[in-house]
């Protein structure tokens, strides 16, 4: 409910070119106790009014020269949102013709001169109250929209926190400190925004890498733990990390698990086809598996292992430069390499702590 304060404060502009219609029409409002009002004869200034300022109704004369009430209303129309400011036209006129042009116009309602001022005052009161009530109704729009989002962005912060520390989990069974997740991560981010990926998908593609090998949980301590190299039979078993991950990041509608669950089961896929899981080649691979994929097999031949020593910066760039075309996308290892100086700022900003 409105309170009487609250119409009373409200906002008017009165357009009208004769000066004693202006000292009448101020004259009633301010008895009637309006405190914000403002009056122009020039009907020119007052379209410059009514886009300078955020008023609440519109007291609109028709017969003006130079630029009648017509014009005006016209006017008002070119600045956005301008129905949600009334306008309540008064003129002399009253002939059938005029009222539905000024209705057509933009004008809420109309009264013919002379008027009495309990009739003004009653039509200002009804578009007062509905003009009002829809910007109190929008405050609570926006209010609601507000916390609705606030608690959409908590909720999302808490996925992506959960996420990354079953990602960590994953990382631990494999002898790993949690850095491998970050470095790959951020070097992936590195390669698609080089390729012109957007701000949001390389928001996704940063929370979904560090699931690329959750599918490790699955795997036996014999074989994921062994540090020499590993048999056949054994390798086959590891591949399988791929289907056990996508199956447990699968049948989600969020966004997130399901680019986690593609780079899952792509990011050991090859470009020339000779890959794994499915030996699928060339773009048919996902592209967050094709940039996953420089990514993580860089961070790992430069990181230390139970079974081998880090390789050289310089030994790892020639072995990207060579899998070109058959490891890798030749496109994503050109954006690797311009972007490569930020990759080495990455490595050393997240260096293994033992």
């Amino acid at each position: 409910m409105l309170s009487e304060e609250s119409i009373n404060s409200a906002k008017i502009l009165i357009i009208d070119d004769e000066p004693i219609n202006l000292d009448i029409l101020e004259e009633i409002l301010d008895n009637a106790g309006f405190k914000n009002i403002t009056l122009t004869s020039k009907p020119e200034e007052g379209v410059k009014l009514y886009f300078e300022n955020e008023f609440d109704l519109v007291l609109l004369d028709i017969l003006m020269p130079e630029m009648d009430g017509f014009n005006v209303l016209k006017a008002f129309q070119k600045r956005e949102k301008y129905t949600e400011i009334p306008v309540l036209v008064l003129t002399a006129l009253n002939d059938p013709s005029t009222r539905l042009k000024a209705l057509k116009g933009g004008a809420r309602d109309f009264i013919t001169k002379p008027f009495s001022a309990m009739e003004v005052l009653a039509r200002i009161q009804n578009l007062l109250e509905i003009r009002l009530s829809q910007k109190q109704l929008n405050q609570i729009n926006t209010i609601l929209d507000f916390k609705v989002q606030q608690r959409t962005n908590e909720l999302k912060d808490t996925m992506f926190e959960i996420t990354h520390r079953l990602s960590i989990a994953a990382e631990y069974r494999d002898n790993e400190t949690g850095m491998h997740i970050i470095r790959m991560s951020l070097y992936s981010v590195e390669i698609a925004q080089q390729i012109d990926f957007s701000f949001d998908q390389c928001e996704l593609l940063r929370h979904a890498a560090p699931m690329h090998d959750i599918g490790k949980i699955g795997i036996p301590d014999s074989i994921l733990l062994k540090p020499g190299k590993l048999e056949e039979d054994e390798m086959e078993e590891m591949k399988t990390h791929t289907l056990i991950g996508a199956k447990i990041l699968e049948g989600h509608p969020s966004e997130l698990l399901q680019t986690a669950r593609d780079i899952a089961l792509s990011h050991h896929e090859r470009w020339d086809g000779n890959g794994y899981p499915f030996q699928i080649a060339g773009e048919k691979i996902s592209i967050m598996g094709r940039i996953i994929s420089i990514a993580d097999i860089f961070d790992a031949l430069t990181s230390r292992r139970p079974y081998k020593s880090p390789w050289p910066v310089d030994k790892a760039k020639e072995f990207i430069a060579e899998n070109s075309g058959k490891i890798f996308d030749p496109k994503l290892v050109t954006a690797f390499f311009e972007v490569f100086p930020k990759i080495l700022i990455i490595k050393d900003k997240f260096q293994e702590k033992y």
